[in-house]
């Protein structure tokens, strides 16, 4: 193990935070080196957005959950799947942009979740700890109309940063042979060792929060497949000009 992977692996969500300011050199540092991540075609297709403002977090906080650490974080981002840059460089060279196609919107969403968990990382190697924040999807239009993100750019996620005040276990994840293969998708999955994961699940949370008596992954991913979540997220991309064809 290096000390990369050591960190890599120690990864946890973090929602609770000190009142020690995250050093604005520090915050664009792990941006800039962040940008250094594996881009497609160097499209570069993101926006980071640091929401300061006290009532738009606030108004995002109580509309992601309420999450109320995304009020409290010392750093609150929100980052965008965003092809403007795309469209003005077709117009500065008089080229008509074709928009709208679901590769873009993949390439676009691809790319900013590559560089988050990059700054993440970086984040985590600075002695930072942070938690990603999907909830901002339960109302897209409200983050775009609080931070004025326009036609071909979204909001993908949040994350906030700060120095932690928590030091919860990492969650266990799969086992190795539930994920990696070689040459071919696997037939078949193994109820064994779906039914040996539970019971590690299950552990970690009777340990963490003892309430939680039944909560194991399969559980969970009943519960999470089996709704329909965030249903309006098909028509709020196609407005932003996104996935129509």
């Amino acid at each position: 193990m290096t000390p990369f992977l050591e960190i890599m692996s120690a990864h946890r969500s973090i929602r609770k935070f000190t009142d020690r300011p995250v050093d604005a050199y520090l915050l664009t540092s792990l941006i800039t080196a962040a940008q250094c991540t594996s881009t497609s075609h160097h499209v570069q297709a993101y926006t980071i957005i640091q929401v300061t403002d006290p009532d738009n977090r606030q108004k995002i906080s109580d509309m992601a959950g309420p999450q109320p650490w995304v009020a409290q974080a010392p750093v609150f981002l929100v980052f965008c799947a965003d092809l403007t840059r795309l469209v003005s460089a077709c117009r500065n060279r008089n080229v008509d942009p074709e928009t709208g196609w679901t590769e873009q919107l993949l390439v676009a969403t691809v790319d900013t979740a590559l560089l988050a968990q990059s700054l993440m990382l970086g984040a985590e190697s600075a002695g930072l700890g942070g938690v990603f924040i999907g909830g901002i999807r339960n109302d897209p239009d409200l983050v775009c109309d609080l931070l004025h993100i326009p036609e071909h750019a979204f909001p993908v996620f949040g994350m906030c940063l700060g120095y932690p005040d928590d030091d919860p276990a990492p969650k266990p994840r799969l086992p190795l042979n539930m994920v990696f293969h070689q040459d071919r998708f696997p037939e078949t999955i193994d109820d064994r060792e779906m039914a040996a994961y539970d019971g590690i699940i299950r552990a970690y949370y009777e340990k963490r929060a003892p309430k939680l008596t039944d909560r194991t992954w399969t559980r969970q991913m009943a519960d999470f497949t089996g709704q329909v979540i965030r249903p309006h997220m098909k028509a709020f991309i196609r407005k932003k000009g996104f996935s129509i064809k």
